[in-house]
């Protein structure tokens, strides 16, 4: 049995390191999530073993796994610090005008231009004190990210979500292809000659497919990818100088297109792409993330 005073001298910040440390399963990531050392983790999580009279977390090679008696509690205990953040939340009233909250959003580097300068000219005129954090969109880990507050937000292609993550659509595109100015194939580009072409193809995994490739797939459709990139914008300097062909979004097209470049549809049918909203339920009722969830639709609908 736990004695009733070391309860009450509990420090409410290790259960926040708890938390972390159940998600993470790593000391080290912990401590880059809460900007804290990794001895500030190890010295928390003895002190809670001490309290709690429980190891807690056990090493297997570089994870650290929860204990049976870890298992049991962790679930109620963060859904009680989850509630505890709502009732902080809703204790005063949200104000734009002095606000200093930190908005995190994770998404692709290929739209953050799209989005950053504009959410931040927002920020300038109605949240001046609020700072933004723009965040590298990792899918894996989105949904805990989420959860565990690293993120409020995340946009990203359409995909296969569930509760308690909620989503919105914010806008529809299409494929098309980049290509230098003088190309061979500018004015001649057809099914059969884009196919046998090399591309170009951007991904910051060295293998696996691509966005575009899953629709040419669902049309029985190869192409053959000379270069991956991972970033459009090296995609760009590599096509600029050679006769390789870049098939993207619309969007991001829009973003890199100058003199040097041009835009062409691509010659078959392929899916619409959607990007969505990404949030966790537990802020549906917090003032402000609505409102910057509000802003990010507003951007996708001018």
């Amino acid at each position: 049995m736990i004695e009733a005073k070391n309860i009450q001298q509990l420090d409410l910040n290790l259960l926040k390191i708890f938390e972390s440390l159940y998600f993470e399963k790593n000391m080290s990531e912990t401590a880059k999530v809460l900007y804290i050392t990794p001895s500030a983790v190890s010295h928390a999580i003895k002190r809670l073993r001490s309290v709690l009279n429980d190891p807690l977390f056990e090493r297997q090679g570089q994870l650290m796994l929860p204990t049976p008696a870890c298992q049991r509690m962790a679930p109620a205990l963060i859904d009680l610090l989850e509630k505890l953040r709502q009732v902080l939340q809703a204790c005063g009233e949200f104000d734009l005008a002095t606000t200093a909250q930190t908005f995190k959003i994770a998404l692709h580097d290929a739209i953050e231009p799209i989005v950053l300068p504009k959410l931040q000219l927002i920020l300038a005129e109605h949240a001046p004190k609020a700072t933004l954090a723009s965040v590298k969109l990792n899918r894996d880990d989105m949904h805990k990210q989420l959860a565990n507050h690293q993120i409020d937000i995340a946009i990203d292609v359409a995909r296969a979500i569930k509760s308690p993550i909620s989503h919105a659509v914010l806008s529809s595109d299409h494929f098309c292809v980049l290509m230098k100015k003088d190309h061979s194939l500018k004015n001649q580009l057809n099914i059969d000659n884009y196919l046998t072409a090399k591309h170009v193809a951007v991904s910051n995994r060295p293998t696996g497919t691509v966005i575009e490739d899953i629709a040419l797939l669902q049309l029985s459709l190869n192409r053959e990818v000379a270069i991956r990139c991972q970033t459009y914008f090296s995609a760009k300097e590599v096509i600029k100088n050679s006769p390789f062909l870049l098939t993207l979004p619309s969007m991001v097209a829009s973003q890199l297109l100058d003199e040097t470049l041009i835009a062409r549809p691509v010659p078959t049918t392929m899916p619409t792409i959607y990007k969505h909203l990404y949030w966790h339920q537990n802020t549906d009722k917090d003032d402000a993330l609505i409102w910057l969830r509000s802003q990010v639709e507003s951007i996708f609908k001018r």
